[in-house]
């Protein structure tokens, strides 16, 4: 694929984008931009919430970690199901019954100021932190594919890629991004479904012969023998479980999105149909992976490898074959389903940091209309510049699968999120708040140790599961400091 044509697909993508943004920003006020007016319906957001998850990680790194991990993956997405089953019957109804445009704000009357100020800002430090991690992943395929051969550095790829995000959702934030997303999905979904169909094309597989190809390769097995494995499945799917009660459930990015919902029953069958789509997208995604291997060992393909491991590098397997070895037809799918699913993801992300920040840091709520517009867009601003700079440290220093690295960095970052919403809902017991802060930061510390030691130590190997470590902990720690009795009247659980 040309370079002109590539930069003339993504060219005419935005601009799309940005006509969706001026028809959806008329008129947009801060109640637009943080729960798009709490009329959303239902279908729309379970519909956008779809890219909004997978993201650009999801269509490269699952695909490519399929001949390391086979379907490990699998676990970690049947897992999912539990978890989002406790964010539709125990966290939502928390926040339609308190109202909430943050959901940090709970910790605040829960168990005060420094609990609050301590759940918002580990929420920020772990979704920009994602969400750069993603647009990484993105950015260095364009860069592959596109910008190295026109010599235009990775930064000014970086910087163009984050400021078109932030053209187009400025004004109308989430009321926006309901819509765009909504357009990004079914991008994203399009173009997977026509990579697999031309994929057994390729390999002269009917229906049957795609199911049968899958289904008896290696790289389809889930890991049941040892439980000392990071693969094995009972580890990955609790994992699956607590990853999307705290990815999903305890972060203003995605419940953003539920929250704009016009009633808790809406919000609530949004998040069952969710799970049912998000369950056969991701087997779509394995299976494109096993169909990826098979077309390169068929045609006698090269894959790229680390030179210091010898390993394939999976991340860099489906943009190698797509913009060189498939039809060109083929090629322009992928480009356009890995910007749509990548933006969808990241244009949320920069609307919840925004959201967030506001309302929980400056609490904006306290200023008329017009500085509180302001104020916003400047925040706005600020976390477009902050993702860039993320995204410049993480190439520096990056050396493993992307989407590994993205539960790693939540293992240790959302772990202190879901001890203190655990301790808020299933104990009536109160907190010495000012000890909150030191808590949350020395439990990831402790984490990071024993996770660094426990193989020496043990034998065992963590995986995804270091979050739920990390979070029983926090746990523990809050525990500690606490009171016996509330020192709010705000129990949920009750």
């Amino acid at each position: 694929m040309s370079p002109t044509l590539i930069l003339s697909l993504i060219a005419g993508y935005f601009v799309v984008l940005v006509i969706i943004s001026v028809l959806t920003s008329r008129k947009a006020t801060s109640e637009s931009f943080f729960i798009a007016n709490r009329n959303a319906p239902w279908y729309m957001v379970a519909f956008a919430m779809i890219g909004t998850s997978l993201s650009g990680v999801t269509f490269i790194s699952i695909p490519g970690m399929v001949q390391g991990q086979a379907w490990s993956y699998m676990a970690v997405v049947l897992g999912y199901t539990v978890g989002y089953l406790v964010i539709g019957t125990v966290l939502m109804p928390l926040y339609y019954r308190l109202q909430l445009v943050s959901i940090y704000t709970y910790l605040e009357q829960r168990f005060g100021f420094w609990s609050y100020k301590t759940g918002a800002f580990f929420f920020l430090v772990s979704r920009a932190v994602g969400a750069a991690f993603r647009l990484f992943l993105v950015a260095g395929v364009l860069q592959f594919a596109v910008f190295d051969g026109l010599g235009v550095p990775f930064a000014v790829t970086v910087s163009v890629s984050i400021l078109l995000i932030y053209l187009y959702t400025f004004r109308g934030g989430l009321k926006t991004i309901l819509w765009t997303d909504t357009f990004q999905t079914m991008a994203m979904l399009v173009c997977v479904g026509v990579s697999i169909y031309l994929m057994a094309d390729e390999l002269n597989l009917g229906f049957a012969g795609l199911v049968k190809t899958v289904k008896e390769s290696a790289m389809s097995q889930i890991y049941f023998s040892d439980p000392k494995d990071d693969k094995f499945f009972w580890k990955q799917f609790a994992s699956g479980a607590f990853i999307t009660i705290v990815m999903t459930g305890l972060d203003q990015d995605l419940m953003q999105k539920n929250l704009s919902c016009r009633n808790l029953q809406d919000a609530q069958k949004n998040m069952f149909w969710f799970t049912i789509a998000i369950v056969i997208v991701n087997v779509f995604f394995l299976s494109l992976g096993v169909l990826l291997y098979q077309f390169a060992a068929t045609k006698g393909i090269a894959l790229p490898t680390n030179p210091d491991t010898g390993k394939v590098i999976g991340d860099n397997v489906f943009p190698l074959l797509a913009t060189n070895y498939f039809s060109l037809f083929a090629g322009v799918v992928f480009i356009l389903g890995i910007i749509a699913v990548t933006y969808a993801s990241a244009d949320s992300a920069l609307t919840a940091l925004t959201t967030s920040f506001c309302v929980d840091m400056l609490d904006i709520k306290q200023y008329d209309e017009a500085k509180q517009k302001r104020l916003r867009q400047l925040t706005h601003f600020g976390f477009s510049l902050v993702l860039i700079v993320i995204i410049l440290i993480f190439r520096a220093i990056n050396d493993q699968s992307v989407i590994t690295a993205v539960f790693k960095a939540a293992g240790y970052t959302y772990g202190p999120l879901l001890g203190l919403y655990s301790f808020g809902i299933f104990t009536g017991r109160g907190l010495h708040d000012r000890l909150v802060l030191p808590v949350c930061f020395a439990a990831p510390l402790i984490t990071w140790f024993i996770n660094a030691n426990s193989k020496a130590w043990w034998g065992y190997e963590f995986g995804f599961e270091i979050l739920i470590l990390n979070g029983i902990l926090t746990f523990l720690g809050l525990l500690l400091i606490s009171r016996p009795t509330a020192t709010r009247e705000l129990n949920p659980a009750a």
